[in-house]
């Protein structure tokens, strides 16, 4: 058993240096402390460790078994103090976000971008899913922050900000083009081809409540996994897709899609980063999260 691990540190600097004085100026500690320290550590494990020699300390058979464990176990310690004072100066360390594709490109990819230029040491992953997925995975500690879409559902030590808002939106191509320039009413979507998400999302679980909200419950002729999905769908006038618009900026700029319009707007919503405030942040976390905050 281990008892003064005083003394193994000792060990390591006069069997490295091969001598008592040099060990002694290395610790700033002086020669009969170095030697006592050697005389307790062999008395404790019972066996000589070293033996004088006209060129200094040498190491025993036993000394020399002992030093290759005690070498390994102390550069360890020493690599581990070296990575801790990069992490420290944002030289090395890791970053782990949760965010769906819509968060990561519209909001979160241009702070990646600047934070890499900034900090190339530091690793950054992404783990991408929609927002019940990102929530679950902060509650399972796999990222330190998500960027997600609302709504979502609070809970208790978590803290959150918004940071951006996104617009909901229908979409078509000249298949409808009859319903162009004219104001409809949600009930009239029952009459026409959908194109949604799967239900898994926020996106999803808006739109539905949304259009609930307005006595409406819609069966939707394509359900996707990706928003992008979605877009190339309403292009082929499979039907009219439900997006954030600014998956469809593009081809609503172009007018190869156009916007139905309807007698009451669809209300904004927010894109948020969330944490976790039972568990602290790693110092890159903390300095990517000091890149977005200022522009909540």
């Amino acid at each position: 058993m281990v008892e003064n691990l005083e003394y193994y540190k000792v060990f390591y600097y006069v069997g490295k240096l091969s001598s008592i004085t040099l060990a002694a100026k290395e610790l700033s500690i002086s020669q009969p402390a170095v030697s006592q320290s050697i005389h307790q550590l062999e008395k404790g494990l019972g066996c000589s460790l070293f033996q004088r020699t006209s060129r200094g300390m040498k190491l025993t058979s036993e000394g020399s078994l002992l030093y290759r464990y005690v070498e390994r176990g102390y550069e360890q310690i020493e690599l581990g103090e070296q990575r801790l004072r990069q992490m420290q100066h944002l030289d090395a360390g890791e970053v782990r976000i949760g965010a769906s594709d819509m968060t990561l490109r519209f909001f979160l990819l241009p702070y990646l971008e600047k934070f890499h230029e900034l900090y190339p040491g530091i690793k950054v992953t992404v783990t991408n899913g929609p927002t019940p997925e990102t929530l679950q995975y902060l509650n399972e500690d796999r990222i330190d922050f998500g960027v997600i879409s609302a709504p979502f559902t609070e809970r208790e030590g978590y803290s959150y900000f918004p940071v951006s808002t996104i617009e909901d939106t229908f979409v078509a191509g000249r298949r409808f083009i009859q319903y162009k320039n004219k104001t409809l009413d949600f009930s009239d979507l029952k009459k026409i081809p959908l194109i949604l998400l799967e239900g898994n999302s926020s996106t999803r679980n808006y739109i539905d409540k949304f259009l609930s909200s307005h006595n409406v419950d819609i069966q939707p002729e394509f359900e996707l996994s990706t928003s992008d999905m979605i877009v190339q769908f309403a292009l082929r006038n499979l039907g009219v897709g439900c997006v954030v618009k600014d998956f469809a900026k593009e081809y609503l700029d172009s007018g190869v899609l156009f916007e139905l319009r309807f007698n009451s707007m669809i209300p904004k919503r927010d894109i948020c980063v969330i944490t976790d405030q039972t568990r602290p942040l790693s110092l890159a976390a903390t300095q990517l999260l000091k890149l977005i905050e200022p522009h909540k």
